[in-house]
Order: structure tokens, then C-alpha cells, then sequence
């Protein structure tokens, strides 16, 4: 398979997982309550630099991610999305730590669907201005309410514009050299996607199930009282 049919198998996979979700085709993904509607069991822990997160499947169908809090929010939710891929989508898949050097042929898919994903093609193009479509020309304007609306990284907006052939490759290294939280100041954006964060949350049953095992007593209510505390509410 070349590249572009990689590229527009995994366009497809997240078109279908949309779909599959209730999601149109241009809307943004809020993808702590998309976590909560699969009731996928995930946890914000600080990690290596190195690292994004990580994903497990038992044989009988639980899910399981680990995201790297000390990373940034609009990181952080494309590390979810890549996860996704692994979770429902990865032939053969395994325990690993995704991180920065992934190179491998099923990385590169699960980035490619994550950027689908999180960025779908029609809700890109549809909040550009036609003129902006048809020269191709976009402003750091445009870029900060694009990753805004979209809730991802500056670095993550700009490939995916890139892959969409709406920049440049001199577009692509001006609107790079943008110092990220300055530009989203001076435009008045919230700087807290660009920050680290939800260090220790836990998102899924995983309160309700250790509430069972107290009510069925087995296990005390001191062990009880220690699991809750490993939970801290967003």
C-alpha cells in the first residue's frame, strides 16, 4: 500500500469511527466525554518526556489508556485519539509506550487516524474563508481558532494543514516560528491547551466498580477509602 492509500484508509477508519460514535463529519471531538461514552478506563499520570501514553486490550474486550499529564492538553488528546487507533483498529496490538520516535508503519497510522480524527478534512476546510481556501494562504490568526475550536497543538494543526495541502512548506516554517503561548496571548486565547495538566485524573467506572467490591465486602472499607483517593474529579 503507497502512502496516499495509507493516508486515505486511515481519512476512512476515523470517518467510520465517527460515524459509529454519532459524530458528524466537521465537529470538534470532546475527548474526555468520547472516553466516558466508550467507558475506556483512563489515567493522567506524569511520565518520561519521551513518552506520550500507552494503551492495553484484554481478550475479554477491557480498555485501558495512560496519558502523560506532565505533556500539554491539546497533546494529550491527540495521545487519546492515537490510542484509539491501537484500541480498536491495530491488527496485531500490544502493551507499548507510544512516544516521540514512533517510526513504525502502525505509529504512523495511528497518528494519521488521530489527525483525521481530531481534525477531519470538511471541518477544517469549512472554517476557512474561500479566500484562504483558494490561495492557500492562512494566518496565525486562523491557525490559533483552528487548534482552538479543534483542541489540539499548534505542531499538530500545522501537519495536519500541511497533509491538507492548505500551506506551503515557507507557510509551514513562518507560522512555526510562532512562539505558541505569546501568539494565543496576543490574540486573547486561553493558554491552558498549551499547558501540562489532569495530573492524577481518572476518567471511567472505575469509582462505581470499587464501590461494588465494597458493598459485596470484598474488600474493607479502609482499602476502599484508598482506592477513591487515587481519584481526583476534573
Amino acid at each position: 500500500m503507497t502512502r496516499t492509500e495509507n493516508f486515505n484508509a486511515t481519512a476512512r477508519l476515523a470517518q467510520k469511527f465517527r460515524l459509529d460514535n454519532g459524530l458528524s463529519m466537521s465537529e470538534a471531538v470532546n475527548m474526555k466525554s468520547l472516553i466516558r461514552k466508550l467507558n475506556i478506563l483512563t489515567v493522567y499520570r506524569p511520565m518520561s518526556d519521551h513518552a506520550y501514553g500507552l494503551s492495553l486490550k484484554s481478550p475479554k474486550g477491557f480498555r485501558f489508556i495512560l496519558v502523560n499529564s506532565s505533556s500539554s492538553r491539546g497533546r494529550q488528546h491527540f495521545t487519546i485519539a492515537h490510542e484509539l487507533y491501537h484500541l480498536y483498529y491495530d491488527e496485531n496490538p500490544r502493551p507499548h509506550i507510544c512516544g516521540k520516535d514512533g517510526t513504525s508503519r502502525t505509529e504512523r497510522s495511528a497518528d494519521r487516524f488521530a489527525s483525521a480524527l481530531l481534525m477531519p478534512e470538511e471541518g477544517v476546510i469549512g472554517m476557512l474563508t474561500a479566500e484562504e481556501y483558494a490561495e492557500k494562504r492562512i494566518s496565525i490568526a486562523q491557525v490559533l481558532r483552528l487548534e482552538q475550536y479543534f483542541g489540539v497543538s499548534r505542531s499538530t494543526m500545522l501537519i495536519r494543514l500541511r497533509e491538507l495541502n492548505l500551506l506551503s512548506a515557507p507557510q509551514f516554517e513562518s507560522l512555526k516560528s510562532y512562539p505558541v503561548i505569546r501568539s494565543a496571548k496576543e490574540y486573547g486565547y486561553d493558554d491552558s491547551l498549551y499547558q501540562s495538566g489532569n495530573d492524577n485524573l481518572v476518567i471511567g467506572d472505575y469509582g462505581e466498580k470499587a464501590r461494588t467490591l465494597f458493598e459485596s465486602e470484598k474488600i474493607s472499607e479502609g482499602h476502599y477509602l484508598e482506592l477513591l483517593n487515587l481519584i481526583q474529579d476534573e
